[in-house]
């Protein structure tokens, strides 16, 4: 990102030898408040009661729509409805008991979870008595999951009906239904003592789809194991689009969830996966299901073969940080302005030669505008926890389709791979995370800014539904541009837990 606040950052060839302190502050919500809030409404297991140390609680269940249902995560003139099934899709749910406190991870087998469903799932969880910043949603981003409400935009993005939206909510409310008691009933199950253990393996069959020079080759592996040293549950993660398979008729949670079925049979232990920064990067190949089945193969043995001999000890998470960072979207709300926007974008609406979700962004961004209802801003989820060790870990979660650099800058900060787990796609997905760099470089599909008309949403900002594109750093020395932003709360939920 060469002259962007990720510049001249090249990640250490090594792993680092020595570990900064590790801090042992509780949050306010911590211990014996959640404990007590928590065994009032009987969710904590017996063998909860007072514990000390790890703990470990895990479920899943089958979130997979009956045959019918719309897929989602291909732009489309037509909605792609399911014929079947190719394998089963999943929400799954891993608690790590420390110190009596819960601190829970969801993952789904879905493109991403928008701001109203996430908020109503997270608030439902909260009154479960889980902490805010204990508890993270994740979407696994398989594009031949489905639909669900709000982003990608229904009509937008596959030109859905009222009709065909009103059934897109009723499977969104029953999903986030569903995922709630998941957690309730997870809450509830036994712990399992456990020891934690860290490591990083390599795959490499990711590419940066946009040309720059940042692939995301690291696979953390956060592994749970009895004391005798067993694997009862693996968290693992890797940076690449789940797109191996193509655009099917049937679900699929792509090479995600090829892998994970493959570690649970072979292990025996649970299996959960966070999609790390994957805004650019794809994977090699011819897409089909061949190919998903190889490069799922290939990622599970590269996870297995680590899971059998113990990484570095972990032990927590020990303290936890959530906050929501505001966005700038380069939109200029005046009355001059706006109707400027409006006859682009009629202009837009009217050619032909254009995609049909650029024709159907159009015409949504023109009753925006004459509505006023269209945002300048976009809000999005930033959270982090931290594992004591040496060296301890960070996990950091972040919201959106977040592109490599940002993790290429923050591993280097941070002291690699070995010290930072970096997700994304977390709580919510409102739309791909550019850099500096991107926003530099029109027509990009993840900087969402197209050549012809620079100055509105093009590309995957299209899609998602706003009526511009993020705003990039105006100077060099500009601290206001969406990239240092979202560096500047990174690193505020980094050094907080």
């Amino acid at each position: 990102m060469t002259t962007s606040a990720m510049d001249a950052v090249n990640p250490p060839s090594s792993e680092p030898k020595a570990s900064s302190p590790v801090s042992r502050r509780r949050l306010l919500t911590g211990g014996s408040v959640v404990a007590a809030s928590l065994l009032g409404q009987g969710l904590v297991g017996s063998s909860a009661r007072g514990a000390a140390g790890t703990g470990l609680s895990t479920g899943k269940i089958d979130i997979t729509p009956a045959p019918g249902v719309f897929l989602a995560g291909y732009g489309v003139d037509a909605p792609r409805r399911s014929t079947g099934t190719a394998a089963a899709l999943f929400a799954r749910c891993t608690i790590w008991w420390y110190a009596g406190v819960p601190h829970v991870i969801v993952s789904a087998d879905v493109l991403g979870f928008a701001r109203g469903m996430h908020r109503s799932i997270r608030s439902q969880v909260l009154n479960l008595g889980v902490a805010s910043a204990n508890f993270a949603l994740t979407a696994t981003h398989t594009h031949n999951g489905p639909v669900l409400s709000d982003k990608l935009d229904p009509f937008i993005a596959y030109g859905m009906s009222d009709a065909q939206q009103a059934q897109v909510r009723t499977y969104s409310d029953g999903l986030a239904t569903r995922i709630v008691q998941l957690v309730r009933d997870t809450l509830r199950d036994p712990q399992t003592p456990c020891t934690l253990d860290y490591q990083t393996v390599s795959q490499h069959f990711s590419y940066n789809r946009e040309g720059l020079p940042y692939v995301e080759s690291e696979v953390p592996i956060l592994t749970a194991r009895t004391p005798g040293g067993a694997p009862l549950a693996v968290l693992f993660s890797y940076g690449c689009h789940p797109v191996t398979a193509g655009s099917q008729a049937l679900f699929d949670p792509d090479y995600p969830g090829d892998a994970v079925s493959r570690i649970e049979a072979a292990t025996g232990a649970f299996a959960q996966f966070l999609l790390g920064a994957a805004g650019d990067q794809n994977p090699s190949g011819a897409r089909g299901w061949a190919q998903r089945s190889m490069r799922g193969g290939e990622l599970a043995q590269a996870v297995m073969s680590a899971v059998a001999r113990p990484g570095s000890p972990l032990t927590g998470p020990t303290t936890t940080h959530y906050r929501e960072v505001s966005l700038p979207l380069d939109v200029t709300p005046t009355a001059d302005n706006l109707r400027q926007l409006s006859a682009v974008y009629a202009a837009r609406m009217a050619n032909t030669g254009l995609p049909g979700y650029y024709r159907r962004h159009a015409q949504q961004m023109i009753s925006q505008v004459e509505a006023g209802t269209f945002a300048t801003s976009i809000p999005l989820p930033v959270q982090s926890w931290t594992f004591a060790g040496t060296p301890s870990l960070r996990l950091l979660l972040a919201g959106g389709e977040i592109v490599s650099g940002y993790a290429v800058y923050l591993r280097a900060r941070y002291g690699t791979s070995s010290r930072l787990l970096f997700a994304g796609y977390a709580n919510e997905v409102p739309a791909y995370l550019p850099s500096d760099e991107l926003l530099r470089r029109p027509s990009t599909y993840a900087g969402g800014i197209d050549s012809d008309f620079p100055g509105i949403a093009g590309g995957s900002m299209t899609v998602y539904g706003w009526l511009g594109h993020f705003r990039g750093k105006p100077t060099a020395g500009s601290p206001d541009g969406v990239e240092q932003i979202l560096i500047n709360a990174l690193d505020a939920a980094l050094t907080a837990a």
